[in-house]
């Protein structure tokens, strides 16, 4: 089964259709939240995640634009931008929203935003953090998002690894634990301006990255059009 895992679309249409095309032929679509928020395209984003039949679970801007996070934490643009997403949203795209659970497990394969510990809000960025997180994992394999950063976390007899992909990075998926994510699609933040994903392959046992390029400029302009903050428009032209 040749899967594509796909993160932190955060409303950016484009982004996610030149992932889509470039990752070709798929038997499924998972996501791992924050499909909205920052980006100009919510409802169209969701549209197109509904079009191909993609499953996954809710991230915490996804809980901020239905009402269900307290934004104090966001900083002042994120919040900005979730509360235009929230007045923003069709019906249709707010349901949809609200039927995301916070933890998905198919195929054996753990699906959430955060982390194992905390499905929505927690940043696995660190070591310890990771080691805890494997742990807590109820599958040996895990996927999450939420850095905007492509990195595997794999325990190897109580060492933890960490595995930072470059664009086409295959790493084989054997029986140590191991957290992957897939980065960002709709904002990276690595410094590699590209959209962000993977390709899991349970078959062959192996998952691969891809960078992929889109038209930043055209995302820029519909940010600046909607009028939200000049700093998220900014941010896509460096992946930071």
């Amino acid at each position: 089964m040749r899967i594509a895992v796909l993160s932190d679309i955060h409303a950016n249409l484009p982004a996610l259709d030149a992932v889509l095309a470039a990752l070709g032929e798929v038997d499924a679509i998972w996501h791992l939240g924050d499909v909205v928020g920052y980006g100009p395209h919510p409802d169209e984003v969701v549209a197109r995640l509904r079009d191909v039949e993609a499953i996954g679970v809710r991230g915490n801007h996804d809980e901020a634009a239905l009402g269900a996070l307290d934004v104090t934490y966001f900083n002042p643009a994120a919040r900005w931008a979730v509360e235009w997403t929230a007045r923003r949203i069709a019906p249709e795209t707010r349901a949809w929203l609200q039927d995301l659970p916070e933890r998905l497990e198919i195929e054996k394969i753990t699906l959430v935003h955060g982390s194992p510990r905390d499905p929505t809000w927690e940043y696995v960025t660190t070591t310890p953090a990771a080691r805890a997180n494997l742990a807590a994992s109820a599958t040996t394999q895990c996927l999450h998002g939420h850095t905007h950063i492509p990195i595997a976390w794999r325990d190897d007899d109580g060492h933890v690894e960490a595995v930072r992909p470059s664009d086409g990075f295959e790493l084989v998926l054997d029986e140590r634990r191991v957290l992957l994510n897939p980065g960002s699609v709709g904002q990276p933040r690595d410094g590699d301006r590209r959209a962000s994903a993977m390709v899991l392959d349970t078959e062959a046992r192996r998952v691969t990255w891809r960078r992929v390029e889109y038209p930043i400029a055209a995302v820029q302009a519909d940010i600046r059009a909607a009028g939200l903050p000049a700093w998220l428009a900014d941010r896509l032209a460096t992946g930071d």
